[in-house]
């Protein structure tokens, strides 16, 4: 690609060009299978999985699904934690050709309908005690089949371990019902070898929910294509990690597209080993990070605040951990610091959409970072800033404006929503809704959504811009700010906040705390301290839910 400024800010060794090599997922882990069979992939709270039985079950799970007439361009809904079931269903559907359509198991009935339905799933793969409800959605969607997972089958003998004990009172037996299996007898049943289907590199893989967060989701379609080469960017720019030998905490959901992209399909890219942790309390990554000595760590702002804020976590070393990633929200220069502090080890921030394969910026590893900035484009990639008016002008440095990325990384688009899709992508650039600036450098800054933008007489207030500063206060673990209607404003700031652990504040106190950074129209007009905050499954603080609540008591019972 042509010169852009940032490609200064590489380090030695990272070029801004690449060669692709043009390679589907389930070609990637058939490669890794046969050049590590030994190695680790999988560790399942005890049980460890080797490259060469996950390639032997993905074998054996997708002649199975191909016995059940799972077809090429089928769409499968897998509604599945982190467990070896998804992984293996995952690459299963990859190697017949079929869409695996991600999903929260947290969704409730009315999202995971709306989910089927978008999608067109045929099938639905879920944790057994999740069975009924999608035996009911059955009668509202396409859903012709469904498989239900026992999370023991993975497990180890519960021994001792009150946590894996509890994980094997999950178990809930399958009563038979026509188009109803279980995993394991399927598995029990299948041929070890699947038909062959031409799979083709830009064939789609995979259909991840976006939008929840701003409104009703979109289907993102994301190929093999884009999976792939999000994997070797991520190789090139982490040049310094070590094919077969890191392992990676699986703290993000792989139902999401940072957990799919960042850890799944870049740990079996990679040859390294994925230690799986379903439910992500602070508890359980501190067990399993004292027990597996993970060496890399991706996670989103609350997981590193959690952690910091557990009583545990400063008896337990992190020396092993060579460095964490975190996007998806603000990270703030406390959290940084302390976490530096205990640990030795360093936060690199990043930049993505699920619409980019969860991939677009990145702080260069190893070298020059910028805290409040989410790093430079990764090789290949493009930015612009344009003016939020038109979209048709392009900003100058310092300048915040929409942010536009292009790059191979970039969806196929909405499935089935074509004018979405139009709406989103033109000429190769996606309009991310995000609103930054890039310096003179070429390091991007977020400053807010689009749609998140507070108008108050007439001023456009940026709510991230106040979130940090309310971060900045020692007393602060979480906060958020929204626009509220204001009959003289036309919008006011208000603020919810979480206090840590102990700590009490008054109205007063955040409030002239806030007049020392900011402009008196910045400044929130109201306080409100909560115990929690509405979050997404990753982290992401839900502004949209604290604004929708703010109108409903407005209007009123």
């Amino acid at each position: 690609m042509e010169k852009r400024i940032w490609h200064q800010a590489y380090v030695a060794g990272v070029s801004p060009t690449m060669d692709f090599e043009r390679i589907t997922l389930h070609e990637i882990l058939a490669r890794t299978a046969a050049l590590y069979p030994d190695h680790i992939a999988l560790i399942m709270m005890g049980n460890e999985i080797t490259y060469r039985q996950l390639d032997a079950d993905v074998r054996r799970f997708a002649a199975a699904l191909a016995g059940l007439g799972i077809r090429k361009g089928d769409k499968v809904a897998l509604i599945l934690p982190n467990i070896p079931q998804m992984v293996i269903a995952t690459y299963a559907l990859f190697r017949l050709g079929a869409v695996a359509v991600m999903n929260n198991p947290l969704y409730t009935e009315t999202e995971l309908e709306h989910n089927l339905n978008d999608s067109e799933a045929r099938m639905a793969i879920c944790l057994d005690f999740l069975l009924p409800r999608e035996v009911a959605l059955k009668q509202k969607t396409r859903l012709e089949m469904i498989i239900a997972c026992h999370i023991r089958e993975y497990l180890p003998a519960p021994g001792e371990d009150p946590f894996i004990q509890q994980l094997y009172a999950l178990h809930m037996d399958i009563e038979p019902q026509e188009g109803i299996y279980e995993f394991g007898a399927l598995m029990a049943g299948a041929v070890s070898e699947p038909p062959h289907v031409k799979v083709d590199f830009e064939d789609p893989a995979a259909l991840i929910s976006t939008g929840g967060t701003t409104g009703v989701s979109k289907a993102v379609m994301l190929s093999h294509a884009n999976s792939s080469v999000a994997v070797q960017q991520f190789k090139s720019w982490l040049f310094d990690t070590e094919d077969g030998t890191e392992k990676l905490l699986a703290v993000l959901p792989f139902f999401h597209v940072a957990g799919y992209t960042d850890i799944m399909n870049n740990a079996i890219y990679r040859g390294w080993t994925a230690i799986l942790i379903p439910w992500p309390t602070p508890e359980i990554i501190i067990e399993m990070t004292s027990r597996y000595k993970p060496t890399l760590f991706g996670g989103v702002p609350t997981m590193f605040v959690g952690l910091l804020n557990n009583p545990r976590f400063v008896s337990v070393k992190f020396d092993s951990i060579k460095g964490c990633l975190s996007g998806a929200a603000p990270l703030a220069l406390e959290t940084i610091n302390e976490w530096e502090k205990l640990t030795g080890s360093t936060i690199v921030e990043l930049y993505g959409l699920t619409e980019t394969s969860a991939l677009a910026t990145f702080n260069p590893w190893r070298g020059k970072t910028k805290l409040g900035s989410v790093g430079v484009p990764v090789p290949e990639t493009d930015c612009r800033i344009v003016d939020i008016e038109t979209g048709a002008k392009t900003l100058n440095p310092g300048e915040a404006g929409e942010i536009l990325i292009k790059g191979p990384q970039v969806t196929l688009g909405y499935y089935n929503n074509p004018e979405a899709t139009a709406d989103a992508i033109k000429d190769g650039w996606l309009s991310t809704g995000d609103i930054g600036y890039l310096d003179d450098e070429g390091y991007l800054f977020i400053v807010d959504r689009k749609k998140d933008v507070i108008i108050s007489g007439g001023y456009n207030i940026y709510p991230r811009e106040v979130d940090e500063v309310l971060y900045q206060h020692p007393k602060v673990q979480a906060a958020c700010v929204i626009g509220i209607p204001d009959a003289y404003w036309g919008e006011t700031v208000k603020a919810f906040i979480v206090l840590k652990q102990g700590q009490t504040a008054t109205e007063a106190e955040i409030v002239h705390f806030c007049k020392e950074t900011l402009a008196a129209y910045k400044v929130p007009k109201s306080i409100e301290f909560r115990t929690e905050l509405p979050q997404t499954i990753v982290g992401k603080i839900l502004r949209r839910t604290l604004r929708d609540e703010e109108i409903a008591k407005k209007k009123g019972p």
